[in-house]
């Protein structure tokens, strides 16, 4: 098994996810949420190694995470579309 492949089981694509980053210019963590578009494993640095492509909700461009810093805020399949 890749290393976080286990926890990227929790995920789909469409799923909201949160990670918090340093903002170096408040000198604080923020958090920030996205939507999963891919999940994948990849060789990095000798090891195999769970990582997800997640397009942020204030920007449009994807980024990668290794999928164990992702926390679930919510799964796709509990959002309903009304019309």
């Amino acid at each position: 098994e890749a290393f976080g492949e286990l926890h990227a089981g929790t995920f789909s694509v469409g799923d909201i996810v949160e990670w918090s980053s340093w903002d170096s210019y408040s000198e604080q963590w923020v958090q920030n949420y996205g939507v999963i578009t891919e999940t994948k494993n990849e060789l990095r640095h000798n090891r195999l190694v769970s990582v997800s492509k997640v397009l942020p909700v204030n920007s449009n461009t994807e980024v990668e995470h290794f999928t164990l810093s992702l926390r679930l805020v919510s799964k796709s399949s509990d959002i309903t579309v009304q019309s």
